[in-house]
């Protein structure tokens, strides 16, 4: 299983290098892990590369599957090796195949990422209540939960597509 992380690595040309750890996404253990003299957190990163050369905006509807990853990870190797770490959240309900919408929500510590998880947690098993009972579509609890995403914890609403052949991504301003 693990707890999958996505972990991009800005470049001198503002475009990243991407990678992947599969217990990085646990209890934000790689922000305090990832330093100029262990920038790969003592190999909880992998050292080989996912993708080289992506905007920041493709990070999010190229490569972060809701589904999969847990943590996103921005490292700044120019300033410090500084991380910025996001919860990844999937507001969808359903078996996962197609398109997946995502939410980002910026963490500072695990403590305040334990309460973006229970807050993410509890509101999406209360509104999938709510759909049991037949009160509410899929629909509209999923336009619900990211109207509150982005209301209440300042995520950031995506739509993932995969990688495309060539194509720019447009996910706005966040992460």
């Amino acid at each position: 299983m693990g707890h999958r992380a996505l972990v991009a690595y800005r470049r001198p040309d503002r475009l990243y290098g991407l990678r992947y750890s599969h217990w990085g996404g646990r209890n934000l253990a790689l922000v305090g892990a990832i330093t100029a003299e262990t920038p790969l957190a003592d190999g909880a990163v992998e050292a080989d590369l996912l993708a080289d050369s992506i905007a920041r905006d493709r990070i999010l509807t190229e490569h972060l599957d809701p589904r999969i990853h847990e943590t996103l990870y921005l490292v700044a190797p120019g300033a410090g090796y500084a991380v910025d770490a996001y919860r990844v959240c999937w507001p969808e309900w359903g078996d996962g195949r197609g398109g997946a919408r995502g939410a980002t929500v910026a963490v500072e510590d695990a403590a305040d990422d334990r309460r973006v998880r229970t807050w993410f947690r509890a509101t999406k098993t209360a509104l999938a209540d709510v759909i049991e009972m037949g009160a509410l579509s899929r629909r509209a609890a999923q336009s619900y939960l990211e109207a509150r995403l982005c209301r209440d914890q300042n995520g950031h609403c995506y739509a993932y597509r995969g990688v495309t052949d060539g194509g720019v991504g447009s996910a706005g301003a966040g992460p």
